[in-house]
């Protein structure tokens, strides 16, 4: 693989060293495609093709079914009056998403942060830089580009929890609606699943680290699990395995797309 000086240097920025020989390195060259470990082999859907939203104990089914209809203004004018949860009553406003609506990639979190909360924003903050380093560094931007270079981002839960914590399953199960219409109306290709929530949101029992390195599927369209950015500025050790993770997402687009 050949990298440009500029990837060398978000790289190294996030904190990813590649041990390169002098003819790896090419001045001025177009952004280079990532890879994925040698050891794994995505199994992705070739196609969206999305499901109803399950049922769950704790959610709303009337709801779920108007949510399932509605374009992007009136979600973001449902998810903006929302009070199916407790979340509503301390939030300073939700954090609804952000990127081209039909973008390729799809980055999901678990739930916004106070500065979040307070910008309106998903990832914002030295995680949200780190973020964007990171997505910078294949090719990718949150800012205006083509559907191809230009991420959506959301969270599964669209207001805070009280202290930073993790969601509940019944906060997500609540909420869930909303992120599956995003799905359904982004269209994806690929989700990156950033953050503890993974399991509840996959319907695995299996812890969140051993998510990581595979394909999973949400609703027709192949989810990749990953460490959140605020965990990777706590555990710098950890970002070497994200960037595998990172690598494994684009790997697996790439090898959907028609030949």
């Amino acid at each position: 693989m050949r990298w440009d000086e500029r990837q060398l240097a978000l790289l190294r920025e996030i904190g990813v060293r590649l041990w390169l020989t002098p003819d790896a390195v090419v001045t001025g060259a177009p952004v280079a495609q990532a890879t994925a470990p040698a050891h794994v082999t995505p199994t992705a859907p070739t196609g969206p093709t999305l499901a109803a939203p399950p049922e769950a104990p704790t959610a709303q089914p009337e709801r779920a079914d108007s949510v399932a209809s509605m374009d992007w203004p009136a979600l973001r004018e449902a998810a903006a009056g929302c009070t199916a949860c407790a979340l509503c009553e301390g939030r300073h406003e939700p954090v609804f998403g952000v990127g081209n609506p039909r973008a390729h990639w799809m980055i999901v979190g678990e739930a916004p942060g106070d500065a979040e909360d307070a910008q309106g924003e998903p990832f914002v903050g030295k995680a949200g830089q780190l973020l964007d380093n990171m997505l910078q560094a294949i090719g990718l931007t949150r800012g205006k580009a083509a559907p191809a270079q230009q991420v959506y981002i959301a969270h599964a839960v669209k207001c805070r929890p009280p202290g930073n914590r993790i969601p509940s399953a019944a906060e997500l199960a609540r909420c869930e609606a909303y992120l599956i219409r995003q799905v359904q109306l982004v269209q994806p290709r690929i989700i990156l699943a950033l953050g503890r929530f993974a399991p509840q949101l996959l319907g695995s029992t299996e812890p969140g680290g051993k998510l990581r390195g595979r394909v999973h599927d949400y609703h027709g369209v192949p989810v990749i699990v990953s460490y959140g950015p605020a965990h990777l500025l706590r555990n710098p050790e950890d970002k070497a395995r994200a960037w595998d993770d990172l690598c494994l997402a684009a790997q697996t687009l790439e090898s959907a797309l028609p030949q």
